[in-house]
């Protein structure tokens, strides 16, 4: 959390990203961009409890407000908070959650015509349109200062090559026999390699495991908490991954990754500049994001392919 401790008696921004993990990555250069422009102020951030350990790393930050969803409202009496951002989205759910605060400034997209704020532009990289919106209202940044802080939880296994198995839908679920290709073949060139996951892709994790002719002790998937999570993509070797939070926490960390891409590419959702190689098939894209199977354009991602990027990074 930031540096300066700021009282209970500062004024009070919040901001608003009731999301995952990537979700709140691409956030981090707008919440700096908050933080640079409100220095006296307390900057909470209103998201998902389980990401505390990662809130705890964003600089810019000093504090959590528990939200799951937006069904409820924010804790806070109207005119409590002085600041009040949308960053969740740009639609009237998660902007009427903000505008009940009563703020003095309310920084969001614009939904009706003569509002302020500047209108939703779909076709932009989700960093540059949190950064665009906050710098519309006199508070610019840097789309590309994705950098959080090292977590003190050391790595379950430091140095290594990060297989990252999952993602939340199929359409971003790359073949597990191509994942453990990859694998034997980094672990032929000497390579440690171990599996991460949520406990739910533990069995994905273990049948690319045993595909690739490495033992279950390689399998983390499951077995580590979000601290541990965070500091074995910090300290890693190399990180494969598909478009998931950990292709976000290594370009937090500038940790080098091949991040695959489906239904969403990474003009979108891609790294920033950096050890990092975007590798998708823009061309066969259905862009489906909850389709039952890999999009067409993660689907034609071959092992050979990931390889060779690997041998691109630095």
């Amino acid at each position: 959390m930031s540096e300066v401790d700021r009282g209970a008696d500062a004024p009070l921004a919040i901001a608003l990203r009731a999301l995952q993990l990537g979700d709140l990555l691409v956030a981090v250069p707008a919440l700096k961009a908050l933080r640079a422009a409100l220095p006296a102020h307390r900057l909470l951030l209103a998201t998902s409890p389980g990401l505390g350990p990662v809130v705890d790393l964003v600089p810019a930050v000093d504090g959590l407000v528990p939200t799951r969803g937006l069904d409820r409202p924010l804790p806070f009496a109207p005119g409590e908070v002085d600041v009040a951002v949308n960053l969740h989205g740009g639609g009237p759910e998660s902007a009427a959650l903000v505008d009940a605060l009563g703020a003095r400034v309310v920084v969001r997209h614009a939904i009706r015509s003569g509002e302020p704020g500047p209108r939703w532009v779909e076709a932009l990289h989700e960093r540059v349109r949190w950064v665009r919106l906050v710098a519309a209202a006199g508070m610019p940044g840097d789309p590309h200062d994705v950098r959080i802080a090292r977590s003190a939880t050391p790595s379950p296994a430091p140095a290594a090559a990060v297989v990252h198995v999952g993602a939340a839908f199929a359409s971003r679920q790359w073949p597990v026999d191509r994942f453990a290709a990859v694998a034997a073949a980094l672990a032929a060139r000497g390579r440690e390699v171990v599996f991460s996951g949520s406990a739910a892709e533990r069995p994905r994790a273990l049948e690319v495991a045993r595909l690739a002719g490495l033992p279950e002790s390689r399998v983390l998937a499951g077995a580590t908490t979000l601290d541990a999570f965070v500091a074995l993509i910090a300290d890693a070797g190399l990180v494969v991954t598909a478009d998931t939070g950990a292709g976000h926490l290594a370009s937090a960390y500038g940790t080098p990754s091949v991040v695959l891409f489906g239904p969403v590419g990474p003009e979108r959702w891609g790294p920033p500049p950096g050890p990092h190689v975007a590798l998708t098939h823009p061309a066969l894209r259905a862009g489906d994001a909850f389709a039952g199977a890999p999009d067409p354009a993660l689907a034609a991602v071959t092992a050979a392919e990931v390889l060779a990027a690997v041998d691109r990074l630095p």
